[in-house]
């Protein structure tokens, strides 16, 4: 059955992002770069439109603005049609001068919007995750269980059920119990009732993934309680004994890109041979601001495991398990390994990147040596450059580039001098 007429789209996204950071320094969370010519935000707003729902409201608050210039030059619909993907930010109103507190803060706030449209469920999604689902699915499922609420659930282990909201279910998939993040001596008491392939797998225990649907009148009701802001936190916990709440299992490929670990992952995780995250499903696309760039080249390069996007201009000697994002510059003798190069935004001529003597070009230069590390855009590496990140470094901050977890982020616009070691 087909929602599109009857569901908004929430994402949310997010604080301040500092587990991100220095990704997050100058953006606001869904606006980083993941894949090489996608932005986080892309992947939520992508499984609304490949669900066929497509009224979005995208709620932020810091650092905004790059995410409202790619979401204005990327979702354009039909002047016939009545989808659209909108901004909202915090903003002082008559009721609230506050910055959003939380989850459900940023969905009250919010209210008065969404009050303008007609629609019977909302869809509140997460803006930091990496995942493939068809919402429509979940939403049979709430509207024939008769639920007011629905949670998507993810089997997880024992391992990663510490860091998640762990949920109870009965035979009929419907919330009995919650506990936030619970205690490994706990778990044992938690275990739920999981297919044969996830119990294979040691993946007993139903965490929840912060998707959420919500009936209207509910939900509405819910928001005129001022004192709870977070949805895991409060609102779940106390909904649980008074609403229907039912559990909505997902098994497919999902990660939280909550930390510079992750998100690394995450995208290096593109360049296996088969990519728990594939994005060259025709029936699951994701969409994303289409550029005129001209085609990649690459010249005298060994590749193994690389994703490369448009508009690229390689010289380098080797590239393995790396993602090189849109019109990234790459020269001769080089070697790189393990790196998210997020690419740049724009061209320089080709009289700045030959006259080396006045300016650090954009791109990696000549005879560099680069492992284990992310690369914002517009960095500028020159010549003889050996950067070596690894759990031998000790967690770092300068000017130029951040060391978290042995990776090396190479700050936005930074620029790396010839013959700089890490």
């Amino acid at each position: 059955m087909a929602y599109n007429n009857k569901v908004i789209g929430i994402i949310l996204g997010g604080g301040q992002g500092s587990r991100l950071y220095p990704l997050t320094e100058s953006r606001s969370k869904p606006a980083v770069p993941i894949a090489g010519k996608y932005r986080l935000v892309d992947i939520p707003i992508s499984n609304c439109i490949n669900s066929d729902i497509k009224r979005i409201f995208v709620l932020t608050q810091f650092n905004s603005a790059s995410l409202n210039k790619h979401i204005s030059k990327t979702y354009h619909f039909s002047f016939f049609s009545s989808a659209f993907v909108d901004i909202l930010a915090a903003e002082q109103t008559i009721d609230s001068n506050k910055w959003f507190q939380g989850t459900a803060d940023a969905v009250r706030q919010s209210m008065h919007h969404f009050k303008q449209y007609d629609y019977e469920y909302a869809l509140i999604l997460s803006g930091d995750q990496l995942y493939q689902m068809d919402f429509n699915e979940m939403l049979d499922a709430h509207v024939k269980a008769n639920a007011e609420i629905s949670i998507a659930t993810l089997p997880v282990n024992e391992k990663d059920a510490t860091s998640f909201g762990i949920l109870k279910t009965n035979d009929e998939n419907v919330i009995t119990s919650f506990v936030e993040k619970p205690n490994k001596e706990l778990l044992p008491d938690w275990t739920s009732q999981v297919s044969d392939e996830m119990k294979s797998e040691g993946r007993n225990y139903l965490a929840s993934m912060g998707i959420y649907i919500f009936n209207r009148k509910l939900l509405e009701r819910l928001m005129e309680n001022p004192d709870t802001i977070d949805f895991g936190k409060e609102i779940i916990p106390q909904s649980i004994d008074t609403h229907k709440t039912l559990s909505y299992q997902f098994e497919g490929y999902w990660t939280d890109i909550g930390n510079i670990d992750s998100f690394f992952e995450a995208n290096l995780g593109l360049t296996d041979d088969v990519p728990k995250f594939d994005l060259y499903n025709q029936n699951n696309r994701v969409y994303t601001r289409a550029r005129i760039l001209p085609t990649t080249k690459v010249s005298g390069t060994k590749l193994d495991r690389a994703v490369i996007a448009d508009g690229c201009i390689i010289n380098a000697s080797s590239i393995e398990r790396s993602v090189i994002g849109i019109r990234s510059r790459i020269g001769a003798d080089s070697r790189i390994k393990n790196i998210y190069m997020m690419g740049s935004d724009v061209y320089q001529t080709l009289e700045t990147v030959t006259n080396k003597s006045e300016n650090i070009p954009l791109g990696i230069g000549e005879r560099c040596t680069i492992e284990n590390a992310i690369l914002d855009k517009n960095c500028c590496i020159g010549d003889d450059v050996k950067i070596i990140g690894g759990t031998h470094l000790e967690d770092n901050e300068t000017e130029q580039y951040c060391i978290k977890d042995g990776i090396v982020v190479i700050k936005k616009n930074a620029i790396i001098p010839n013959g700089f070691s890490i």
